[in-house]
């Protein structure tokens, strides 16, 4: 079963690996040119710092057909006019815009674009989420991904799907639904995996009106082959599993999504308690 509604993202630069998960049902593959105070934010926690190239762009737009090239640029810098000019020039469909803090930040890049790509803003910081309500109306934002990883350190909070408790993503979501632009959030894992099972992260997704998730490092066991992606998994199954189960949630009545959300809740409050009783300790 193939799905064109919900955006599956996969990371990778590697010409075979994009070609696999283009067949077998990812809509987007991801190529990450973010290194930019990566290292300065993340470098001591155990998150993803890819090293990807602009030259990577055109071999992997080569090995794909069926599925939107998605890059990941750097944040805002002297050399942003220049890096959107050889993203779009090498082939990519859409941009990704991270770590901004301001809606001119964003007007500065959908004006270089000039609506030659797709363009998403990555809400992942603090200030983001205070002006999202300028930055869903500036003509040439296409969609709005919130990154749960940046964004949950800079609210200060311990877990990185906090916010889907606490009510913030719910608060975000009803400013991109006035603007009536798709959005995504957060990563998922394999279904029956998972801290917070993938299942009821997918609930969220299908109850909130998400149209994209990034496939995340657990569900692909950080795979940098084709050979070592196949010896863990059938990706084309596991895709399957995903969007069949996303069908079944969109037909949910409301009290099975109040129940599935209540069981969200408890999950990530069990865990964030977890979490200070070991600090505590």
């Amino acid at each position: 079963m193939k799905s064109n509604n919900f955006n599956l993202m996969f990371i990778t630069n590697n010409e075979e690996l994009a070609r696999y998960a283009s067949k077998s049902g990812v809509n987007r593959i991801f190529v990450d040119l973010e290194i930019n105070g990566k290292y300065e934010r993340q470098g001591h926690l155990d998150t993803l710092i890819s090293k990807h190239s602009i030259n990577d762009i055109a071999l992997i737009r080569n090995a794909i057909t069926n599925s939107e090239l998605l890059v990941r640029i750097n944040p805002i810098f002297s050399g942003t006019e220049k890096e959107i000019n050889d993203v779009i020039y090498s082939g990519a469909d859409i941009i990704m815009l991270p770590m901004y803090k301001t809606a001119e930040e964003v007007e500065f890049c959908t004006k270089i674009i000039n609506n030659r790509v797709k363009f998403i803003p990555l809400l992942e910081t603090k200030a983001a989420s205070q002006c999202l309500d300028k930055v869903v109306k500036i003509p040439g934002v296409s969609e709005i991904y919130i990154g749960l990883n940046d964004l949950h350190r800079d609210l200060g909070l311990n877990f990185m799907f906090e916010p889907l408790a606490n009510g913030t993503i719910d608060h975000l979501v009803s400013i991109i639904k006035t603007a009536n632009l798709p959005f995504g959030f957060g990563g998922i894992a394999r279904l029956g995996e998972g801290i917070l099972p993938a299942e009821l992260i997918l609930a969220e997704h299908a109850r909130l009106g998400s149209s994209s998730v990034i496939l995340s490092r657990t569900f692909h066991r950080r795979s940098e082959s084709l050979g070592e992606l196949e010896a863990l998994m059938s990706l084309d199954k596991e895709i399957n599993k995903i969007l069949i189960k996303r069908n079944e949630l969109t037909t949910r009545n409301s009290k099975q999504i109040q129940e599935d959300m209540y069981k969200v809740k408890k999950i990530i409050n069990s865990i964030i308690n977890r979490m200070h009783n070991e600090e505590v300790v």
